[in-house]
């Protein structure tokens, strides 16, 4: 186990948000051993952060419209490196550092036929990162002449640094951290942001401590202004969000996955009984399942809510089972779990390369989850002829799975629907809700022989900084885990990295979950209730309403996250 990439001893550092004053949209990001270093690329503003105060200096007063648009900021010795629309310039530190009143005369080093995101220097190179070109330039920094160049690893807008001898990669689109050899370009591991849009990095090492790295995010969030002349004074508009946040990380290279901040998580599922008329229900047990223990997700602590419970353990995992002699008619009450759970963001770094194709699907997964056991609509000529041209020719897994998500995200469209339909409906319409996208995804899996299940149920809403309030997910949601043997389950978001018509999509959920997925009951059904006595067709829809609620308490560094910890509960 290696240690974590970015922690720092300071307790005032190592969670704090850096929210500087003044500013619109931080593009680019570096230090000079002191100080952030940022550009507004909006206001054309050349700051100087202190990450402990949020102290901000314009240290450009005089030149703001020479420096707007400007991306990719980066300054390596006395020099900052930055980039404008498509070309690259340099321009000496010295000086306005230090007084704040030498002028800055800029000089052009190189030009690329594509806007520009990112620049990063290295001992002897100069790294340009374009999006259009879908590569990451390398320069000689003497000439400015190509040495060579390779694949950016994501497909979004890529900002760049260069520390510990290794290219460090921040993709706004696919919320991922790369680190890469910056030799070959070839990815060591990836983390995902805890944040959406980081839009730069940079390694700031406070005094005799351990480097932490910083992420900047620049994006706009909604909110209710308050418009006092309107007739309705409640109005939904945009403002800016820009700040910069430490991103924690551990690597676990033995089993090729890497942990990223966490937060410690209060969630409560409860269901309310409903009026039942005319029927009372004898000797009934009902079952709900409890958060699973996996990589990225640990219980620290669980209590009943509304009726005690006692755990049992079914198919690895564990479930809250409630029971009462009777519940009749116009009864009331409430049953359900609270739980304390440290949650994650994790992303796998596998490749084609490192799947054994020697190894097989064992028998008994293979009878489980190859098979049509919730109607996936395995049969019919729709689902069997889209398998068949999702998968064409490809026999590793890894490239079989990731062509059958793309398959689906060209034909799908996301859109909620009053009801789930089955996979060849849903394929036929070109619309389909997270479920259907995951009914779709199951089938055409399945019939390649990948095994697949459904996983999920809630999300946390994804607001950190609300800490101790009650926060509601609007909808439930669902993703899926495939099979890999000789490696195990690994995750797949549904629909949600459907967001470019036509790709291409990112990848930042194949093989990868954010701190806000909630992991429940994983390969069984979340509830179910039975009774001496239950009518036919009665629904647990007919009985109870759930009511789900976060808060989140905490922020965490990533650890060693085991499987097998104990859970307190009481």
């Amino acid at each position: 186990m290696s240690k974590p990439e970015c922690m720092s001893p300071d307790a005032s550092l190592q969670h704090s948000t850096v929210r500087p004053i003044g500013v619109y949209a931080l593009t680019g990001l570096t230090t000079d051993g002191d100080r952030i270093l940022a550009v507004d690329t909006v206001r054309g503003y050349l700051l100087s952060i202190d990450p402990l105060t949020n102290n901000t200096i314009i240290l450009n007063p005089h030149q703001v419209s020479d420096w707007l648009d400007v991306t990719g900021l980066t300054l390596h010795q006395d020099t900052f490196w930055f980039a404008k629309d498509q070309e690259v310039f340099c321009c000496d530190s010295q000086g306005l550092l230090g007084d704040h009143r030498a002028p800055l005369e800029q000089r052009h080093f190189a030009h690329l036929p594509y806007p520009v995101a990112g620049v990063a220097v290295g001992p002897s190179a100069i790294y340009v990162s374009c999006q259009k070109s879908g590569y990451i330039h390398v320069f000689d920094p003497a000439t400015g002449k190509p040495l060579d160049k390779f694949p950016q690893p994501g497909v979004g807008s890529e900002t760049l640094t260069v520390a510990d001898e290794r290219l460090w990669v921040c993709d706004r689109d696919e919320q991922t951290v790369y680190c890469l050899d910056p030799a070959t370009g070839a990815i060591q591991y990836s983390a995902l942001t805890p944040f959406s849009s980081p839009t730069g990095i940079a390694f700031y090492t406070p005094k005799n401590q351990v480097p932490i790295c910083y992420v900047v995010y620049t994006d706009e969030e909604p909110y209710i202004r308050d418009d006092p002349n309107a007739e309705s004074p409640y109005q939904l508009t945009f403002r800016d969000r820009t700040f910069i946040h430490p991103l924690c990380l551990h690597h676990n290279p033995t089993e090729h996955y890497t942990l990223s901040n966490g937060y410690l998580v209060e969630l409560s599922y409860v269901e309310e009984l409903l009026s039942i008329e005319d029927v009372t229900l004898n000797n009934v047990e009902w079952r709900i399942a409890l958060p699973s223990e996996t990589q990225r997700q640990r219980i620290r602590h669980i209590e009943p809510i509304g009726h005690p419970f006692t755990i049992e353990e079914q198919n690895g995992q564990k479930v809250a089972v409630f029971k009462f002699d009777q519940i009749k008619p116009d009864q009331g009450g409430l049953l359900g779990w609270k739980a304390t759970v440290e949650m994650y963001s994790l992303k796998y770094s596998l490749t084609p390369d490192d799947i054994d194709s020697n190894l097989t699907l064992a028998p008994e997964l293979q009878a489980q989850y190859l098979v049509d056991d919730d109607d996936l609509a395995m049969d019919t000529f729709t689902i069997q002829a889209a398998a068949k041209e999702a998968a064409g020719t490809e026999t590793n897994v890894l490239r079989k799975m990731l062509k059958i998500r793309n398959y689906v995200y060209d034909r799908l469209s996301y859109g909620i629907r009053p009801k789930i339909d089955t996979p060849d409906v849903a394929l036929e319409r070109g619309i389909g809700s997270c479920g259907e996208y995951v009914g779709v995804l199951l089938a055409l899996a399945r019939l390649n022989g990948i095994a697949c299940r459904t996983i999920g149920r809630y999300k946390c809403p994804q607001h950190p900084e609300y800490r101790h309030l009650p926060l509601e997910p609007d909808f439930n949601h669902v993703w899926l885990e495939f099979y890999v043997p000789g490696i195990g389950w690994l995750p797949m978001e549904s629909n949600v990295d459907d967001v470019i018509d036509r790709g291409p999509y990112p990848e930042r959920f194949f093989m990868g979950l954010s701190w806000y997925h909630t992991e429940l009951g994983k390969g069984i059904p979340f509830a179910k209730m039975k009774a001496d006595n239950k009518p036919e067709g009665l629904s647990m829809g007919d009985l109870a309403i759930n009511h789900i609620r976060f808060r989140i308490l905490d922020e965490l560094i990533p650890q060693p996250v085991g499987t097998d910890s104990g859970v307190e509960s009481r």
